[in-house]
């Protein structure tokens, strides 16, 4: 059970509350422009949308973690290696689809953050495709099992995900509706299906 400064020690209850205030939130990012001064491709955004999202529930947010973290059998970047490995993320090159997947599937493994990892990083690589390609990923074509396997398998090869994302590509970039139903599934491939963002008040 992570610390959180809602004081709740409910797991599930946490959840709940993790995804109905960091959903608001998201919405507020899209509809205010903040991510549009948002520098894509770089860490600093990452950490700056992370802290966005999180902020209501975990003194950690935005922060780079300063524990060793693993999902099943795999280990990401060791905190010693953290900061070096985001630093090589940053240099890494985005002009094109593949280059911009390539630089998603290392900030994945470097997973720099307690919690939270999965769905910031997915914002921030839609704020790569949008300013680099005038593109977006509507999420809600992408199947859930299509994609958490292929991302299992994306640190030894990233032509499964290549393929499962690039079938969902939308040049309707600036849709209210697309980002919606983003965020709505970007949460269901974590376990948070509670809440309809558009039912948020």
């Amino acid at each position: 059970m992570i610390k959180n400064k809602l004081g709740i020690t409910d797991s599930v209850l946490l959840a709940k509350e993790e995804e109905k205030i960091s959903k608001k939130k998201a919405l507020e990012m899209f509809d205010s422009g903040f991510l549009d001064n948002l520098e894509p491709g770089k860490f600093v955004s990452l950490a700056t949308i992370h802290k966005y999202l999180f902020e209501e529930i975990y003194d950690f947010a935005g922060q780079m973690r300063d524990v060793n973290i693993a999902k099943g059998n795999f280990r990401f970047a060791p905190v010693m290696y953290l900061k070096p490995s985001l630093d090589n993320i940053d240099a890494m090159p985005q002009s094109s689809f593949e280059e911009i997947i390539e630089k998603y599937v290392e900030m994945n493994i470097a997973h720099p953050f307690r919690e939270g990892n999965g769905r910031s990083t997915r914002i921030w690589l839609d704020l790569m495709l949008k300013k680099e390609l005038r593109v977006v990923i509507d999420w809600s074509k992408v199947d859930k099992e299509d994609y958490l396997m292929a991302m299992e398998r994306s640190p030894i090869k990233d032509i499964e995900i290549k393929y499962v994302l690039k079938k969902a590509l939308t040049s309707d970039v600036d849709n209210r509706e697309i980002y919606m139903k983003g965020i709505d599934h970007s949460y269901y491939y974590e376990g948070y299906n509670t809440f309809e963002i558009a039912k948020l008040k």
